[in-house]
């Protein structure tokens, strides 16, 4: 055991230690099969679920991308790629509040490497942008491997549209990459939110927008499953490798993460949530807009129905 995750059991929190122990064996069950699902799972309508744990980072993004066909179903040559990461905080890696750098890093070069004409990176930092940038590693990793950084606090670089099918966001300016880009790979970083209790993949959508303020000061949850209505990533990766467990999204220090190794991948941004919140603890409808973006179709987020993938790397 590491030293953050006995300092974070020490602590006596109830929570705390309930995530640290039970969450992942929730999710993923007692076998210690390297694949405890059936190998050549029927296909159907069912929405998959890919759930790795006890591997790298880089190691459980290449496997769970082999399991849904390869980045080559997801990206063509001469295609234009977005990945939109948290980098919402100026923050180290250590800290868990953003996207861990090293998952950046091999999802561009596997873009690359399937021949997309470009790979671009961003967000809309509640920080100051390039320090959030520098000091989250993600700007060093992504360029590294190739990828363009783009500034997402330019608002020049949003356009306004419409969401008809919004309840309470109905029209919003979204940041031109999302609404340009052939590929779009939603890399959030899993952790604990005290507004919304969780954030994850929906929530991670936030930073497309240029009025962050109006999610807050109208309805935080609704609107999250609102902007699903409009655009949908084309794939989502969680990275749950140690999940802040307490005081965020910004979080206060690397003790408030616990180790769980985990990765998820799902194209179904509801049912990759509800899998998370589970991670977390959480009663999947106590996360209350993903309880309310399976109410509206967007998504399901019913994991018994799922066709859910799990795998152990070690």
């Amino acid at each position: 055991m590491n030293n953050n995750r006995r300092r974070f059991l020490q602590t006596g929190l109830v929570v705390g230690a309930t995530a640290a122990l039970c969450p992942v064996e929730a999710l993923f069950g007692q076998s210690s099969s390297t694949n405890s699902a059936a190998a050549g799972a029927p296909a159907g309508p069912r929405p998959v679920l890919v759930a790795l744990r006890d591997g790298s980072r880089s190691a459980m993004l290449d496997k769970g991308l082999a399991e849904l066909g390869g980045i080559q179903a997801f990206v063509k040559p001469g295609q234009t790629v977005l990945i939109k990461t948290n980098i919402g905080w100026d923050a180290v890696p250590e800290k868990g509040a953003n996207t861990h750098p090293e998952i950046v890093q091999r999802l561009v070069k596997a873009c690359l490497d399937a021949g997309a004409k470009s790979v671009s990176v961003f967000d809309n930092s509640c920080d100051q942008w390039q320090r959030a940038y520098q000091n989250s590693g993600i700007e060093e990793a992504a360029r590294s491997a190739g990828a363009r950084i783009v500034n997402g606090k330019d608002e020049t670089l949003y356009r306004e549209v419409v969401i008809p099918n919004g309840v309470k966001l109905k029209h919003a300016k979204v940041h031109s990459l999302v609404l340009d880009s052939d590929v779009f790979f939603n890399v959030p970083v899993l952790k604990n939110h005290e507004g919304s209790l969780m954030t994850c993949a929906m929530k991670n959508l936030m930073g497309v927008i240029w009025d962050r303020g109006f999610y807050h000061q109208t309805d935080l949850h609704q609107t999250i499953a609102d902007f699903l209505t409009f655009k949908r990533p084309t794939l989502n990766i969680v990275d749950a490798y140690h999940p802040m467990m307490r005081n965020g999204p910004r979080g206060k220090s690397p003790d408030d993460c616990v180790e769980m190794r985990t990765m998820l991948l799902s194209t179904d941004p509801v049912l990759v949530d509800a899998a998370s919140a589970k991670l977390m603890s959480y009663e999947i409808n106590q996360v209350t807009h993903v309880r309310l973006a399976a109410e509206m179709k967007i998504g399901s987020s019913d994991l018994e129905h799922a066709d859910v993938r799990k795998f152990k790397l070690a």
